[in-house]
């Protein structure tokens, strides 16, 4: 299982949406989208 993978997984066993995790976080919808399909590098 990917890093994206598993945000992907535990987001969803949360009931969050991208949105709600990326507010959570303090970063944007964007930045979490390419986290699941791992296509950032920071």
């Amino acid at each position: 299982m990917t890093l994206g993978e598993k945000i992907t997984d535990l987001r969803k066993k949360r009931s969050l949406s991208q949105e709600d995790l990326a507010i959570t976080l303090g970063v944007s919808r964007q930045a979490v989208s390419k986290w699941e399909v791992g296509v950032s590098h920071n």
